[in-house]
């Protein structure tokens, strides 16, 4: 039971059903309308959802970040569209911090520590500095054998591009089950993440490493980003790697 605010442990409203979910698939991406679809249910499971003001008080004073507060309410304003309600949308301003940058023997102990197919996923990401979505739908038909490429499906407004890759990561993916048209054939990228999180804190417990359990699938991307202005003090090649349509694009 919550101390900070008054919250009746069983909300009289039901879970949003998968037809909210396909209300949000039409207008943001696949993976952005699983995203708001949990922290809604998760909003649900804290007070009732066809509330708005008592949703608003509950996202306001939850005990997590402004930028975790921001993400709620975002994910709550499409509820409200898809239901018809009025409400006023909190804002919040995030905190100005620095990107957490790691180490690339890190990443490579993610790589080696992690089961194949999530091994090959983080490889991936660490060679081409994809976006976890871009990577997540990568399909075979994607993947060049005799030009060591793999062509990225763009995600959030990308571009899409195509990248070349070791040889080793190429063997790696052609040696994969090939379930469905899809590489690493899941579903649910949520799910897919919870398992990376839970390989990578007790991966962070055993090297006593705890700067590991900061690496979430975005830092394979900003620490390509890096290396690439690094080796080249070329700002457009690495906007070409990223695929970002604008310079200022984050």
């Amino acid at each position: 039971m919550w101390s900070w605010v008054q919250i009746p442990p069983r909300p009289h409203s039901t879970e949003p059903t998968t037809h909210f979910e396909r209300f949000l698939r039409q207008h943001v991406r696949a993976v952005t309308a699983q995203s708001y679809a949990k922290r809604v249910r998760q909003l649900a499971k804290l007070a009732d959802v066809e509330n708005p003001e008592r949703i608003r008080s509950v996202i306001c004073a939850y005990p997590v970040s402004e930028a975790r507060k921001e993400l709620l309410a975002n994910a709550y304003d499409y509820y409200c569209e898809y239901r018809g309600f009025q409400w006023i949308k909190p804002h919040f301003a995030r905190e100005d911090k620095a990107i957490f940058l790691p180490l690339e023997s890190e990443l490579n102990a993610l790589v080696a520590n992690t089961r194949e197919k999530l091994s090959v996923y983080l490889q991936l990401l660490k060679e081409t500095g994809a976006d976890s979505g871009e990577a997540w739908k990568l399909r075979w038909i994607d993947i060049d054998a005799e030009r060591n490429t793999v062509a990225i499906t763009p995600t959030k407004n990308h571009n899409a591009r195509t990248l070349r890759v070791s040889a080793n990561l190429l063997a790696r993916l052609l040696k994969l089950p090939r379930l469905n048209e899809r590489v690493f054939a899941s579903k649910n990228l949520d799910r897919f993440r919870w398992r990376y999180e839970r390989a990578r804190n007790d991966l962070a417990k055993k090297l006593e490493n705890a700067r590991i359990r900061q690496i979430a699938f975005r830092s394979f991307r900003h620490w390509k980003a890096t290396m690439e202005y690094h080796r080249t003090k070329d700002i457009l090649h690495v906007q070409h790697i990223l695929g970002h349509r604008r310079l200022s694009a984050p």
